[in-house]
């Protein structure tokens, strides 16, 4: 069985991973520092390692903390991790800033999940509301070798489509492919739209709108005005009222050059504003 240790597996995503690895033939091995999340893990049946060797004698370890902590997490640890071994981040962010500790005798992977599509249909109500993937509904995930060979990747990938399962698919891109998918056109720009929308939900609801139909109508327009968008149907279109609705939006809330978000310079301020 290969020697996997997991850094940070009793956080937020080092829980989602530790799920998944303790039930695969992944020799895995714990790390967790902090109270909480040692009981979180112990809640799922998983004991802690405080063992140095599990993470110096691993082929692959796998750091699961916190964007802002990587450079120091990695300062200690890489270091130490034996030659040859793989290094595994679930963000570019921290790659692209600059923020990692490297060494030219080991590799460098990259793997994040791309969360269940809107459109996907799933056979059980568990899967249905698995919105974040990783438990029951299906996802593809994006991966990136940062340094290292061809039979890495492949060893990346296998992990990574284990630990995010169930997977789909598993999309090879760079490292600066990665940075544009994330932070800049789901976080910098797509959130953005979807909070304003929400916003404006909340605002029609102070205005006198019944809650519940405002709800309805948002999210159920939502959901056709993106299947015609990214051609979930084939020939639909907007209306005319719509269009005309959609272009005067344009003109009264985007600013022209929203389009520099994806440029080098800006997109640099973005990763290491977030590292």
């Amino acid at each position: 069985m290969e020697k996997v240790a997991l850094i940070g597996a009793g956080g937020k995503m080092g829980m989602r991973l530790a799920h998944n690895l303790c039930k695969s033939n992944y020799k895995t091995s714990y790390i967790e520092i902090s109270e909480n999340g040692i009981e979180g893990l112990k809640s799922i049946g998983i004991e802690v390692s405080h063992e140095e060797k599990d993470i110096t004698e691993a082929e692959t370890v796998i750091f699961a903390v916190p964007d802002v902590a990587l450079e120091q997490v990695t300062s200690i640890w890489i270091p130490r991790m034996k030659i040859g071994a793989i290094a595994i981040t679930l963000d570019p962010a921290a790659a692209l800033a600059g923020k990692l500790f490297m060494r030219k005798d080991i590799s460098y992977f990259i793997a994040h999940p791309s969360h269940p599509s809107i459109f996907n249909w799933e056979p059980t109500e568990e899967a249905m509301k698995d919105h974040f993937g990783g438990v029951a509904a299906k996802q593809s995930i994006v991966c990136a070798l940062m340094q290292g060979s061809d039979e890495d990747y492949i060893i990346g990938e296998k992990l990574a489509s284990t630990f995010y399962a169930p997977v789909s698919k598993a999309h090879k891109i760079t490292v600066e492919q990665m940075g544009l998918l994330e932070p800049a056109l789901v976080e910098t720009l797509a959130s953005t739209c979807v909070y304003i929308a929400q916003q404006g939900l909340e605002e029609v609801i102070k205005r006198g709108v019944p809650a519940d139909a405002a709800r309805d109508f948002l999210l159920g327009h939502l959901r056709i005005q993106m299947a015609v968008l990214f051609k979930e149907l084939p020939g639909a279109v907007f209306s005319d009222a719509a269009n005309k609705a959609l272009q005067r939006g344009l003109k009264e809330f985007i600013k022209e050059d929203w389009r520099k978000i994806f440029e080098a310079d800006n997109l640099k301020e973005q990763i290491l504003a977030i590292t």
